[in-house]
């Protein structure tokens, strides 16, 4: 028997710079190497090219030459790789069809993300104080002297403000210039926010948050990014794990914003002694299972997320984010190239025990 096909779904963009090998940060040939550890064929595809009518789409497939666009039957496995709603039809309309796509949605709400970890007792007491929108701005201004403002919908760091108190109820305002990517920093009256700050905060739905204080490493902040993913057999596994720094004088850690991938045991271990680091990045593997296994409960085919872990100071770890679609090079730019690797190996095992499965019934 030939190899079955499993699906790699990817938005138009990089799904169009396939046969000139131009996919920004995702890697092909990673794709590739751990597919043929499973002995499954990857083929690429978009979700407008899939004709649910006849059973058939285009996809792109590596052969002798390169890449070649064929027409191939719907692949029974699909790993969503492109970014789409919760709410999408077609993608609705794909998974009835039959296929098993697993992380089908892959963009969450912080909000929504928030409240489901908060419904779970045992996961309480690792979220950061938090409130949603003006009144929640309020509130939290009484309580906390230093807060974080994310847009529920936001990625990639955008869109993220901080307040921080000065005395006196004034406070800073710092937030980035979306033409030019410079930080401001404004001083607020904690009894006359500015017109521009309120219109931000009703435009979209904000996330009001206490800031961390977190550990830094030659006073830049950091965070651990914990990759959590189903393999073979079905079962979470944490993947790896790396530091990202924010750039000096900052406080958004984001690769994509001047951020910075390193090792955690260089980050951990320039902080604490390596006997604390190790149990730190123990318990941060620990966490990361713990709020997968937590989400899977209510999101179907979750099956590959990214999480950001705040490590404080003294050592306690929080949770900060959680992506849906994790942003897999911070492995190569932090030099772990093994770990980078098996980020692709998972989900490729994970399809393949998929394919079993269903041959089982």
């Amino acid at each position: 028997m030939g190899r079955k096909n499993v699906g790699i779904l990817l938005n138009s963009s990089m799904y169009r710079g396939i046969p000139q090998l131009k996919t920004g940060q995702e890697s092909l040939s990673n794709y590739e190497d751990a597919a043929s550890l499973f002995s499954i064929t990857p083929c690429f595809l978009r979700l407008e090219d899939i004709d649910l009518h006849s059973g058939y789409c285009y996809a792109y497939i590596k052969e002798s030459q390169g890449y070649r666009r064929k027409v191939i039957s719907i692949p029974r496995v699909i790993h969503n790789r492109a970014i789409y709603s919760q709410i999408n039809t077609r993608m609705d309309r794909l998974i009835k069809y039959g296929p098993t796509v697993f992380n089908s949605c892959n963009r969450y709400g912080k909000d929504v993300i928030h409240k489901l970890l908060g419904n779970n007792p045992e996961l309480q007491r690792f979220l950061p104080a938090t409130e949603k929108g003006v009144s929640g701005l309020k509130i939290m201004m009484s309580r906390f002297p230093d807060l974080i403002l994310k847009p529920c919908r936001g990625s990639v760091g955008n869109g993220v403000m901080r307040l921080t108190h000065q005395g006196h109820g004034k406070w800073s305002w710092s937030y980035r210039l979306r033409s030019t990517g410079r930080w401001v920093i404004i001083p607020v009256n904690q009894y006359v926010l500015p017109k521009q700050l309120l219109a931000r905060l009703t435009a979209v739905p904000y996330l009001i948050q206490e800031r961390i204080p977190l550990a830094e490493v030659a006073g830049r902040p950091f965070d651990l990014r914990v990759t959590v993913q189903r393999g073979w057999g079905g079962e979470w596994q944490v993947t790896g794990l790396f530091a990202k720094l924010a750039p000096a004088g900052g406080f958004v850690s984001n690769i994509a914003r001047g951020g910075e991938a390193v090792s955690s045991l260089f980050a951990l271990e320039s902080v604490f002694s390596k006997e604390k680091a190790a149990s730190i990045r123990m318990s941060a593997i620990s966490l990361g299972l713990s709020i997968a296994r937590g989400l899977d409960r209510s999101l179907p085919g979750l099956a590959d997320i990214g999480l950001d872990i705040g490590i404080t100071g003294d050592g306690r770890a929080f949770f900060i984010e959680c992506n849906g679609r994790d942003q897999r090079y911070g492995f190569h730019k932090a030099g772990l190239n093994e770990a980078w690797k098996d980020s692709y190996n998972r989900p490729m095992g994970y399809a393949k025990y998929l394919l079993e499965r269903d041959e089982r019934g």
